[in-house]
């Protein structure tokens, strides 16, 4: 290993890491405060490979001990309990005002959905479905009935070569299934 100003260029595989001044050491950090992370991008937007590991940043190290008290206390966290449960309650009035706008919203989409182009997509969605279906229902029917696997591959394989025949080729892959 060689010493660079101070710092010391450490393996990727040393769980350990120095602080700047080489004197304390600490954990690999598993988040990067914004600082670091912001020289770690730039030297990524440079393409240069950035040291793997550098000392050890206060603000990493701080960063990273909130991050695993976080974890601590998201594993702790008992999400069926009845204070988690009442602290919404299921009788709470509801915010009318903002219910409406948000109805009117909805509204306003679906008639601007419903003009131009949009008129049409509801019909080829549900063509496309009742053709699938359809088809499924053909399968069912072969199922249902006391023939061989070979009859019944080949009498659905007429019945897809049907479709095919019949149906855009852009709705294959919405209607046969392979």
């Amino acid at each position: 290993m060689t010493k660079h100003s101070s710092e010391i260029l450490q393996t990727a595989d040393n769980e350990w890491i120095t602080f700047p001044g080489g004197e304390l050491e600490g954990r690999r950090p598993h988040a990067l405060c914004p600082a670091c992370r912001a020289r770690l991008q730039e030297a990524a937007r440079r393409g240069a490979t950035p040291a793997t590991r550098q000392p050890l940043c206060f603000q990493c190290y701080r960063v990273d001990l909130d991050r695993e008290r976080a974890l601590v206390a998201a594993g702790q966290l008992d999400t069926g309990s009845e204070a988690r449960f009442q602290c919404v309650l299921p009788l709470e009035p509801v915010n009318s005002p903002r219910l409406a706008a948000l109805k009117a919203a909805r509204t306003t989409a679906r008639v601007e959905e419903r003009s131009g182009a949009g008129r049409f997509e509801a019909r080829r969605r549900q063509a496309q479905i009742a053709a699938r279906h359809a088809l499924e229902a053909i399968g069912a029917r072969l199922r249902g009935n006391d023939i061989s696997v070979a009859v019944r591959s080949q009498a659905m394989a007429a019945a897809t070569h049907a479709a095919e025949l019949q149906l855009p080729e852009a709705w294959l892959p919405f209607v046969v299934c392979r």
